[in-house]
């Protein structure tokens, strides 16, 4: 049996992969020099730090949709990323791609994700936008905190006692330009952007029909026309579309009509689940926990643990933010609790 060392590996991308990969002996490297390892190409590597990191294991506890969900079946912020990257790496292997890039940048993606999902991000925002005097309803607001600017910070700064993973450009660029205007440079990157959507519009249909929000006869007749008549089918029209599209342009990208009813499926859940009762009863909780977090610790910086007021260059605003959005839901809950709730006392 013979042993395939990082070179071995390296070598078997330029044999096997399309020219338009990204090579992990051509990547533009990390940001500190580090000894090559002797088994994993750098871009393995990265997946296995981000793998082994605080920050990731803290995922299993962190909302993806229903903030108070009951049983053991609804999405984490885990599964999610999970979910990412098994579509992520079948797109990148059927289009001769780099598997471990596609892989290290999913696992990534949303490391800087606050606690109670995107409800979470936005009154960390609005916080921060009070606390700098800025109208929290502005789009300067909004810009204050954005997950996946947060993410990158998560393994730049956070990680690490403060010194960050050390991670290849490629990975970091494929961690922040996985939503929002920008286009990740590489071609995995620009895979990952594209699965988390459908990672997130497929798995929350299914969660809304597991908590008695929707029905499969529910989702609107055009998509069910194009996409399938469910889960399973949606996932495979939508990736073999992808696959087949990006193929014949050389870009990842999809046709415009299954592109057209994967974004009617997600307006149809910012209308049926993203803003139901159910739901909302939930955010408008969760809202006031952030902002109560928020207000006590930027009162009590000396409450933070050290490890964020160190690298927060004297910026109070910056620490408190870099605490609590690390915080899963039942340790914020936790906190909130411990600071405003009366304990029995016995005397």
């Amino acid at each position: 049996m013979r042993i395939m060392h990082r070179e071995d590996q390296e070598q078997r991308e330029h044999d096997v992969l399309s020219p338009d990969a990204s090579f992990s002996d051509e990547s533009e490297g990390r940001d500190r020099s580090a000894e090559p390892d002797i088994l994993r190409n750098d871009y393995q590597r990265d997946r296995d730090k981000i793998l082994h990191t605080k920050s990731f294991r803290r995922l299993s506890h962190k909302t993806q949709v229903f903030l108070a969900a009951e049983g053991d079946h609804f999405r984490t912020r885990l599964t999610h990323t999970l979910e990412v990257a098994q579509i992520a790496r079948t797109i990148a292997r059927a289009l001769g791609l780099n598997e471990d890039l596609t892989e290290a940048i999913s696992l990534g993606h949303d490391l800087g994700h606050t606690p109670f999902g995107h409800t979470g991000e936005e009154a960390l925002a609005r916080c921060l936008a009070r606390h700098k005097g800025i109208d929290p309803a502005s789009p300067e607001a909004a810009a204050l905190y954005r997950h996946n600017e947060q993410s990158l910070r998560v393994v730049e700064r956070i990680e690490n006692g403060g010194r960050g993973l050390n991670l290849t450009a490629e990975v970091r660029d494929g961690i922040l330009c996985h939503t929002g205007e920008a286009r990740a440079e590489t071609l995995e990157g620009r895979i990952v952007a594209t699965a988390d959507r459908i990672a997130y519009v497929n798995h929350d249909i299914d969660d809304a029909i597991r908590a008695g929000v929707l029905d499969e006869d529910d989702l609107p007749a055009s998509t069910h026309a194009l996409l399938g008549p469910d889960h399973s089918s949606r996932i495979q029209t939508l990736v073999l579309d992808m696959v087949e599209t990006s193929a014949a342009a050389d870009d990842i990208r999809m046709s415009e009509p299954v592109w057209n009813a994967m974004m009617e499926l997600r307006a149809f859940l910012f209308e049926r689940v993203y803003t139901a009762p159910v739901v909302m009863e939930e955010v408008h909780k969760a809202t006031r926990l952030v902002e109560s977090l928020f207000s006590y610790y930027v009162g009590h910086v000396g409450e933070v643990p050290q490890e964020y007021r160190a690298i927060s260059d004297g910026d109070d605003a910056r620490a408190v933010s870099d605490y609590i959005a690390g915080m899963t839901d039942r340790f914020a809950k936790s906190q909130f609790q411990n600071l405003f709730v009366p304990h029995s006392l016995h005397f």
